[in-house]
């Protein structure tokens, strides 16, 4: 639960880094904030793989 939490919070943060990154015409800071949005986004995945797992194994 805060796992996800935490992905998201990395997301959103990601997403103001772009918006200042844009504002201020500071191609570093958008493509900063555009890689940790996609950080946050695939450990959202992982994390939602590792649920489905441990599903299927406590079923088991």
């Amino acid at each position: 639960m805060l796992g996800g939490l935490h992905d998201r919070s990395r997301q959103a943060a990601g997403n103001v880094k772009q918006a200042a990154g844009k504002a201020m015409d500071k191609p570093g800071l958008h493509a900063e904030g555009v890689a940790q949005e996609r950080k946050g986004e695939v450990q959202q995945a992982l994390g939602k793989g590792k649920d489905a797992v441990k599903k299927v194994v406590d079923k088991a």
